[in-house]
């Protein structure tokens, strides 16, 4: 896709506001440091921040055009409020784009699920899908992907997060997608949920917002199928499950897993349709987010075979499963970089990925799971058994939260345990040898993918 995503004429409609002038932008950001040629700069005013305070910096980046609630003598659309302007902008794209638009939630594998569908769906239709970047999944995050959507664009994918219920309501309205997957149920900002069934009712929300005639995607294997079905009933023209267990409408039939380059999976679609495919990301969560992956291609009337293909070319995603050798004394250690997030089920999937690599060695950086609530002690002391499952012989721990975790295996593996992500970082050179394989994970805010970036310097 190219030419221009927005005129000045256009952002001023949609948003209310009013134009200084000509100019065309080809990207939208609200983060300066983000800011490139073309770009249009929205200002908006946070509790801790207001974007109007890098106004110049935008512009010596090369901004063409920016959003402001204050005048300035850059161009600019005025507009009295700069939040309720991008989610207006959001609006318009949304309401002009003629392809189909996919919504994708979970507690586990919404970011890895998206950016799969997306392969696949850039494969079938080579530059006409746009997706989410990064992790934008909020309130911010979903009206800035909206709005970076092009004109021409045949599929856009959508990641939609929340911590609270009634959240994921708004941003789904705003989507409007014609098929909402939910990729799984589990622990997650327990924090601000009484119980699963209630993340379960408020991830299901995102089915509220589906277009008339929509497709409601849901994980079969689920404990909360049941609910999560009920939910999308009064709003979906169709429900379909996916999973691994017999009844699902998408299933992985055959698992050959230790293949050359991946595992092998065969997978039943419907009552007649079967392909087989081999799928690079490692573990038997990816089995299971392939499974709907194939269900939301098919759903929109994608093409398997290639969607299969792209399953199999996928690389790694930066701090969620890629992989590269870092220097040792003596040779390599390799480094798997899970940092971006962390909760139990999380943490106890890619534990097992470590189990199933080849290594001398097996080492782990663990990173507080953060917004667990009452029951975060628990939480955490309930990864020894996935930790000695793993065959995990060092390991490393971060931060205050660790400290149920490091009393439950204190004795049983040779263990360390640190304040902060910076002293992470000086221990875990000290540990690694050749032939280590090391997982590193933890929540977003431990910061451990400062751990990965310094280990990533040592290729």
């Amino acid at each position: 896709m190219s030419g221009t995503l927005w005129t000045a004429a256009e952002i001023a409609a949609a948003t209310g506001g009013t134009a200084s002038g000509e100019f065309d932008v080809d990207t939208v950001a609200f983060d300066s440091r983000e800011v490139g040629p073309g770009a249009l700069f929205v200002a908006l005013s946070g509790e801790t921040t207001d974007g109007h305070r890098f106004l110049d910096q935008a512009f010596v980046s090369g901004a063409a055009g920016a959003v402001v609630s204050s005048q300035t003598p850059h161009p600019h659309i005025l507009v009295g409020d700069t939040t309720i302007a991008l989610e207006n902008l959001a609006r318009a794209s949304r309401k002009r784009m003629g392809g189909i638009v996919i919504g994708v939630t979970g507690s586990v594998g919404k970011t890895g699920t998206k950016e799969a569908l997306f392969e696949c769906l850039e494969r079938i239709a080579p530059g006409f899908a746009h997706r989410s970047v990064k992790s934008y999944n909020n309130h911010t995050g979903v009206p800035l992907s909206l709005a970076r959507m092009p004109r021409e664009a045949k599929f856009g994918v959508f990641e939609m997060g929340m911590n609270h219920a009634g959240e994921l309501l708004a941003l789904t309205h705003m989507v409007r997608p014609h098929i909402a997957l939910v990729t799984t149920i589990a622990p997650a900002h327990t924090e601000f949920f009484a119980s699963e069934e209630a993340i379960a009712d408020a991830k299901g929300e995102i089915f509220q917002g589906l277009e008339p005639g929509g497709i409601a995607i849901v994980p079969f294997d689920s404990p909360h199928r049941d609910r999560l079905i009920a939910a999308a009933e009064p709003h979906a023209a169709k429900i379909v499950t996916f999973g691994l267990g017999e009844g699902a409408d998408v299933r992985a039939i055959e698992v050959v897993r230790g293949q050359p380059g991946g595992t092998y999976v065969t997978a039943q679609i419907g009552p007649e349709r079967t392909l087989g495919f081999t799928l690079s990301q490692p573990g038997d969560h990816w089995v299971a987010n392939a499974m709907a992956v194939l269900a939301a291609v098919d759903a929109a009337g994608g093409d398997l075979e290639q969607a299969g293909l792209a399953l199999a070319e996928m690389g790694g995603l930066a701090g969620r499963g890629a992989r590269f050798k870092a220097a040792v004394a003596g040779g390599e250690a390799l480094v798997i970089d899970e940092s971006y997030n962390a909760n139990p089920a999380s943490m106890r999937a890619t534990l097992a990925v470590l189990a199933a690599t080849p290594a001398t060695r097996r080492l782990a950086v663990l990173g507080e799971m953060r917004e667990l609530g009452d029951q975060s002690a628990e939480f955490h002391a309930g990864l020894a058994g996935p930790i000695a499952d793993a065959g995990v012989e060092a390991l490393l721990l971060v931060g205050e939260g660790m400290a149920p975790l490091a009393r439950a295996l204190e004795g049983r593996v040779e263990l360390v345990h640190v304040p902060d992500a910076a002293a992470a970082r000086e221990r875990i050179e000290t540990m690694l040898r050749p032939g280590d394989a090391v997982l590193i994970k933890g929540s977003n805010g431990v910061g451990l993918s400062r751990v990965v970036a310094a280990l990533a310097g040592r290729q």
